[in-house]
């Protein structure tokens, strides 16, 4: 059995094409009386409209690509579910792709998004992509960068001031008497990481007597934080730190496992404990987490209202919008 055609719903409500096309598109347009004898028809018939066509005929869907590092940490899946609230109250839907820190899989998504003719892209880079951003920007797509900042000022941006993030997270930890600071890193290819322990360097350095030293995860997972944990209790307690800021809270979580649960140091007597992102985990770690919170949702609703700005105006000059993050205190610390 054939699906419903629009002429067939015309036909049915004893209407002219254009009337069901005006029902769809612009029910305004349309009187209260038709536009029910049209809809009628169509639940009736059970006619499915045909997008692909409407998006061939408009160049661009009612779809917005979304592109993540890693759609298993809390973080991004927060934007993620932030930016498709934001879309949906517009009509549009959000498509995620999650590259998992892989540039080939993040090419991927961007060739097949605009081959989708998506209304734009956001996308959280997991390399310097700027050349291949511009191109798919010069023929009509236009792009947002998430969690990240356009060096060159030619996309619009929204992201939290990592820098800034380090330093309260590294500034606590010397506030409450801890001298021996360890940041915890995962790769330091990704800016977050390396503006993070910027940041904590920097707080290092205004404290004479303080030290700082780099343990490196092999990833920003809490099995790689399990992995630093459980190198760091095979050290003389002479040598271990006495305070622990972590790239993310994953890494921190998992620091919190092998410290807490398989060896015997405790949390925060003997190592203070800092994450990064302010997850829903961490309030319910078995040591509750002292985090750098980020606007999560802010910066979801953020990016979609960037794109808007760019497709109401394609000759508006892109944005960037930098949010401070803060810091919450809980009993890693012994807050």
């Amino acid at each position: 059995m054939r699906a419903a055609s629009i002429k067939d719903v015309a036909t049915h409500a004893s209407v002219a094409v254009g009337t069901v096309s005006n029902v769809l598109n612009y029910p305004d347009r349309v009187s209260e009386k038709t536009r029910t004898r049209v809809l009628d028809s169509i639940n009736e018939l059970g006619f499915v409209r045909n997008d692909v066509a409407r998006q061939l005929r408009a160049g661009h869907s009612r779809t917005i690509g979304l592109i993540v590092l890693d759609i298993g940490n809390p973080f991004f899946t927060s934007i993620s579910r932030a930016a498709e609230d934001a879309a949906a109250e517009s009509g549009n839907a959000v498509v995620l792709g999650n590259s998992g820190h892989d540039a080939t899989r993040e090419r991927h998504y961007i060739d097949l998004f605009e081959e989708q003719r998506v209304q734009g892209v956001l996308i959280s880079p997991v390399s310097d992509i700027a050349e291949r951003l511009a191109t798919l920007t010069a023929r009509g797509t236009k792009v947002v960068l998430v969690d990240s900042t356009s060096d060159s000022g030619q996309f619009s941006s929204v992201s939290v001031d990592d820098v800034s993030g380090g330093y309260l997270a590294t500034k606590h930890l010397l506030d409450i008497g801890r001298r021996r600071i360890a940041f915890v890193a995962g790769p330091q290819q990704f800016h977050q990481v390396s503006d993070r322990l910027a940041g904590a360097r920097r707080a290092v350095a205004e404290v004479p007597e303080a030290t700082l030293e780099v343990l490196q995860a092999s990833d920003l997972t809490v099995l790689a934080g399990r992995e630093v944990g459980d190198v760091l209790v095979e050290r003389k307690s002479t040598l271990l730190p006495d305070g622990l800021f972590c790239a993310n809270d994953l890494l921190a979580l998992g620091v919190i496992q092998s410290l807490t649960m398989l060896h015997s140091l405790r949390i925060p007597e003997d190592v203070a404990l800092v994450g990064y992102d302010d997850i829903d985990f961490a309030v319910s770690a078995v040591v509750p987490l002292t985090s750098i919170r980020q606007p999560t949702a802010l910066i979801g609703r953020t990016a979609i209202e960037l794109l808007a700005e760019q497709l109401e105006n394609p000759d508006a000059k892109p944005r960037s919008v930098v949010f401070e993050p803060e810091l919450v205190i809980r009993a890693s610390t012994g807050g």
